[in-house]
């Protein structure tokens, strides 16, 4: 049997682990340090030989169990959903997970523990940086850069050219054309910020 170790047992995890069981996973174990029936990461982290990916949907928390993980001497593999559609020239770091029916175009640079979720476009030489969301149906134009730890909120769509900070959330549905700085809560129709996130 092929097993995985799904680190977070909430919704975002069963969804995760419905893709690790597309790639070929079929010993799929979570991992949650919540108080509920499943192991802790101090009940797992002397085991070896089987891999992990993050189930958490918290870019900060996710970049948390990804240092912890990493550090520990484990291997954090990237899943990709089979329906996904990557060109061969884009380039995707650890720990990411690429949701069914995302299209990833040429040159596309993703970074570690990214989520790209169902549905999304990334479009050619878009520069995703580590720990990033990009929510179900948004759409990225041509060389977008989005910071780290930054959320695009779902069905949010981005013109050619544009950057967005770190620590950035874009509200659901928002058009953005014109650049969003660090640490933004930005929206609307045209995307504008709103306010500071401290």
């Amino acid at each position: 049997m092929k097993a995985i170790y799904i680190y977070g047992a909430s919704g975002h995890g069963l969804v995760v682990a419905d893709i690790a069981r597309a790639c070929g996973y079929d010993n799929i174990i979570f991992v949650d340090d919540g108080d509920n029936e499943y192991p802790s990461f101090e009940d797992i982290k002397r085991t070896s030989g089987i891999p992990v990916a993050f189930g958490i949907g918290s870019n900060n928390i996710r970049a948390k169990l990804f240092e912890k993980v990493q550090n520990s001497g484990f291997e954090i593999v990237s899943l990709i959903h089979p329906s996904a559609i990557i060109s061969s020239s884009a380039t995707i770091g650890k720990g990411t997970v690429i949701m069914p029916n995302v299209v990833l175009n040429a040159k596309a640079i993703i970074g570690d523990g990214v989520i790209l979720n169902s549905s999304c476009v990334v479009e050619h030489e878009c520069v995703i940086d580590d720990f990033v969301h990009i929510s179900p149906k948004v759409a990225l134009a041509g060389d977008v850069r989005v910071g780290k730890y930054t959320h695009i909120g779902i069905g949010s769509n981005v013109i050619q050219g544009i950057i967005i900070g770190n620590h950035t959330v874009i509200g659901a549905g928002s058009t953005v054309v014109k650049n969003i700085g660090n640490f933004k809560k930005a929206y609307g129709n045209p995307c504008r910020e709103i306010e500071d996130i401290k």
